[in-house]
């Protein structure tokens, strides 16, 4: 990507595609266009075609998707595929037609089966049924990254797949019913706090292990997939690191200052046992995180205070 290059970031106003933005815009990018969902809607085919013969971007970030947390994700799976599906089958066509010069999608590790060994490897892809409870979005995710691969085989189209694990950070949606993990925890513990409550009520049993990884490092993998990425099958680019439930509860309880007890509520699910990534296949491009888990937690909840 030249400094000049029109670059499109899908969902620039979500948590990953703002903090891609300000990737972008920190290396000297000048020219980041985004859409914001009233002005552009990506499930509406003919308006995406539109804007992408209108606009004709060199580059495209596709970061724009229904996301929400295991409880709407459970409540709403007809409405986390059709969304995705969508989104990911116009922006993706859209880009083919108007011959964008190379586009980056990006996944999520819920991709990879519900049983799947640890840590999960690109190549795990569809070896086993997916976790019930994220299953539509996994299915519009896996959708998008398969499409990807088949107009780079069809029409020789430079599309590449990343797949993240857990992420969070500014920009995060902490809204109670649609939030993920970590945005739910932050806020429990924030509002118990500052309502002297006795205790907070995490879902399951806390042994689910997860990823996580700070979304300005995800942003910064993407950059550097972008530049140093040409393969149709999709990669991985987490942390390498995982944490139970119950573990990052308490890192959450320290970062707030929450002084009350921790209730696990046993009759929510847990979903995936685990979730662990194997990122040795960036790792060996030359690419890893910066921003530890105390560090990033840090971080949001500073920026969680300056949105109460």
């Amino acid at each position: 990507m030249d400094l000049d290059s029109k670059i499109y970031v899908a969902g620039h106003s979500g948590m990953v595609g703002s903090a891609i933005v300000r990737a972008l815009q920190n290396e000297g990018f000048k020219n980041v266009l985004g859409k914001r969902s009233s002005e552009l809607d990506l499930k509406n085919q003919s308006e995406v075609e539109d804007f992408f013969a209108a606009e004709q971007p060199d580059y495209v970030f596709l970061a724009a998707a229904k996301v929400g947390g295991i409880g709407s994700n459970i409540a709403s799976p007809a409405e986390f595929l059709y969304d995705n599906v969508m989104i990911n089958a116009n922006v993706i066509n859209s880009a083919y037609k108007a011959k964008v010069k190379k586009l980056l999608f990006l996944g999520s590790s819920c991709i990879y089966p519900k049983l799947c060994p640890q840590p999960m490897k690109e190549e795990y892809l569809l070896d086993g049924k997916l976790e019930p409870t994220n299953e539509g979005y996994a299915l519009g995710k896996i959708m998008g990254l398969k499409l990807c691969e088949y107009y780079n085989k069809q029409y020789g189209a430079d599309f590449v797949s990343a797949m993240p694990p857990n992420l969070y950070g500014e920009n995060d949606n902490f809204d109670p019913d649609h939030s993920h993990v970590i945005a739910a925890l932050i806020r429990k513990f924030h509002e118990a706090k500052t309502t002297n409550a006795k205790n907070v009520v995490i879902w399951g049993t806390g042994k689910a292990r997860r990823e996580f990884m700070y979304v300005d490092d995800a942003a910064r993998a993407c950059l550097f997939l972008m530049s140093n990425y040409n393969d149709p099958a999709h990669i991985n680019i987490g942390s390498g690191e995982d944490i139970s439930i119950e573990e990052l509860a308490v890192k959450v309880q320290e970062i707030v200052g929450f002084q009350g007890e921790i209730i696990k509520d046993t009759s929510k699910p847990d979903g995936m046992p685990r979730k662990l990534m194997d990122n040795s296949k960036i790792h060996n491009l030359g690419w890893s995180h910066e921003i530890s888990l105390m560090e990033g937690l840090d971080k949001t909840y500073k920026w969680f205070l300056t949105q109460k």
